[in-house]
C-alpha cells in the first residue's frame, strides 16, 4: 500500500494520478505490482469510488497501468522518469516564485531582482569555470571543517584532540550545502555532507559532480546512519509517521535550510503531498541534532527529524524514516596533507568504529572507504 495524501486546490483524481506516477518513477511501485481496488482506495481516502476509477482510467490511457477483470489494476511498465522530472521542475518553480514574492514584499522591483539574479548566476558560472584553490592553514596541523552536524563526527573530533593534541580544529556546523559551498570557495579544506540526490535516490556523489566541475575530490565515508522522527518517551502524542506531524495539535522543530536533514524532510513531504505550511513549527529551526533532541526532551516541541543516536542520548523514542550516508569531502590534492592523513586513518580504526557503534543507529562497515571523483 502506497501513501496517497489529498489536499484542497487540485482535482482529487489528478492528485491520485500524480502520486501513483511518482511511486512508479522512483521504484516504489514496480511492473506487476497491484494497485488497491477502486472501492478500497476510495474508502481509505474518503472519496467517491468514481474519483478513483477516473484516476485509474487516466493512468491506463497514459500506459502506466493495465486493468484486468481477474487480476485488477496492475503496473504494466516502469515510468520513463518524466514524473520525477516534472515534480523537480515544479518544486524549483515554486522555490523561485517564493524568493521573488519575498523580494517584492520587501519593496524591491522586478528589474532589481532580475539584475541581482543575473549577477549571482554569472558569478556562480564563473566559479565553476575557475575553481578556487584549496584553503591552507597557518600551521601544518590546522584543519578547517564546515558541514552538517553529526554525532559520529563529534566522536571523531574528540578522538582527534586526545590522540593528536597538536592538531588545531576549526569546526563550523553550517549544514551540508553551505559546507560544500565553503569548500568550493576554498574557505575550508574539509566538508561534511549527507545530501540526498532526488533524481537518483543516492547520497552526495551526484551532487558533488554537479557542484565541483573540473575539480578532483577525495570522498571518505564517515558512517551510515539512521534518521527518523524523535518523540517524547512513550510517544504520548501517538506520532507514527510524517502524516501525524501535520496534525494541528503537533509542534514540530525543524533543521535550518541547506542542511541535509531539512532536504530529507522536504523530499518526503513533497512525495506525500504535505505542504510545509500545514506543519506547525516548520519555521522553528535548530542547528544540530542535539538541539532538536533537547527541545523535545524539554517539552518545547513534540517531534523533530533527527538521528537515532540523538534520540538515544536524550532517552527519546525513535521512529525510523531513512538510512543515509555521511561523507567527508576534500580536494584530492589535499588528501596527503598531515592534517587530513591522520584523520582519515582514524576513521578506519577499530577504536573509532567501536565508539561510533556505541552511539546507536550507526553502521561503520564502510567507514574509512575512499572514492575519487
Amino acid at each position: 500500500m502506497i501513501d496517497i495524501t489529498l489536499k484542497p486546490g487540485q482535482p482529487e483524481y489528478m492528485q491520485i494520478v500524480e502520486q501513483v506516477r511518482w511511486c512508479v518513477a522512483n521504484g516504489q511501485l514496480r511492473p506487476g505490482d497491484h494497485l488497491e481496488p477502486v472501492r478500497t482506495l476510495a474508502q481509505r481516502l474518503g472519496v467517491n469510488p468514481s474519483t478513483v476509477a477516473r484516476a485509474y482510467r487516466l493512468l491506463e490511457l497514459q500506459g502506466v497501468v493495465e486493468t484486468h477483470r481477474r487480476r485488477g489494476t496492475v503496473v504494466c511498465r516502469a515510468d520513463d522518469g518524466a514524473s520525477l522530472r516534472d515534480l523537480r521542475y515544479l518544486r524549483l518553480r515554486s522555490s523561485m516564485e517564493h524568493a521573488l514574492l519575498e523580494a517584492l514584499a520587501l519593496g524591491y522591483t522586478v528589474d532589481e531582482v532580475e539584475a541581482v539574479f543575473d549577477v549571482q548566476l554569472a558569478a556562480w558560472r564563473e566559479r565553476r569555470r575557475q575553481p578556487s584553490p584549496p584553503s591552507r592553514g597557518n600551521g601544518r596541523h590546522l584543519l578547517r571543517f564546515a558541514g552538517s552536524h553529526d554525532l559520529a563526527l563529534e566522536t571523531l573530533w574528540a578522538h582527534a584532540r586526545r590522540s593528536y593534541p597538536q592538531a588545531m580544529l576549526d569546526i563550523a556546523y553550517v549544514g551540508s550545502l553551505d559546507g560544500l559551498l565553503k569548500l568550493l570557495r576554498g574557505e575550508v579544506s574539509l566538508a561534511g555532507s549527507h545530501m540526498l540526490d532526488e533524481e537518483t535516490g543516492t547520497y552526495n556523489l551526484p551532487i558533488l559532480r554537479r557542484l565541483f566541475v573540473g575539480q578532483r575530490l577525495c570522498v571518505v565515508t564517515l558512517a551510515e546512519r539512521e534518521q527518523g522522527l524523535l518523540v517524547a518517551p512513550g510517544n504520548p502524542k501517538a506520532i507514527h509517521s510524517l502524516h501525524d506531524v501535520a496534525r494541528p495539535d503537533i509542534r514540530f522543530i525543524n533543521r535550518q535550510p541547506g542542511s541535509g536533514t531539512r532536504a530529507l524532510l522536504d523530499y518526503h513531504l513533497c512525495r506525500m503531498g504535505i505542504p510545509a505550511q500545514a506543519i506547525s513549527g516548520y519555521s522553528n529551526e535548530a542547528l544540530t541534532h542535539t538541539q532538536v533532541a533537547e527541545a523535545i526532551a524539554r517539552g518545547v516541541a513534540d517531534v523533530g527529524l533527527g538521528l537515532r543516536a540523538a534520540a538515544n542520548a536524550f532517552s527519546l523514542d525513535f521512529i525510523f524514516l531513512a538510512r543515509e550516508r555521511y561523507d567527508l569531502v576534500t580536494p584530492a590534492e589535499e588528501r596527503a596533507s598531515s592534517a587530513l592523513s591522520w584523520l582519515f586513518d582514524m576513521i578506519g580504526s577499530q577504536s573509532f568504529k567501536a565508539a561510533v557503534a556505541a552511539l546507536g543507529g550507526y553502521d561503520t562497515a564502510h567507514s574509512g572507504e575512499e572514492v575519487y571523483l
